[in-house]
């Protein structure tokens, strides 16, 4: 399944969220699923994202959805990267 990087910066609105519920976190990741993708990997970072997530989903339709409904919602911004295995991307070299 495609694997996909995705970079959130949260918004005024979205680090209240988070400070007064911080397991709002892992209910967006559960949403994802309803959406059709799985967060496989989630870390915290300090800089100009405050999230990575390594989301899979089925196809490129399928993320943008998620990217949408997401960022739609004002509480985050979101980057989203499609990731090459690397033994894919040598081979198309």
């Amino acid at each position: 399944m495609p694997t996909y990087i995705m970079l959130a910066t949260l918004t005024s609105d979205g680090v209240q969220t988070v400070k007064n519920n911080p397991q709002r976190i892992r209910e967006v990741n559960r949403e994802v699923e309803q959406l059709g993708a799985s967060v496989k990997a989630q870390w915290a970072t300090l800089g100009e994202f405050d999230f990575i997530s390594v989301v899979e989903a089925p196809d490129e339709k399928t993320m943008a959805r998620v990217s949408l409904e997401l960022g739609s919602r004002g509480t985050s911004k979101y980057e989203t990267l499609a990731a090459i295995p690397i033994d894919d991307f040598i081979a198309t070299l």
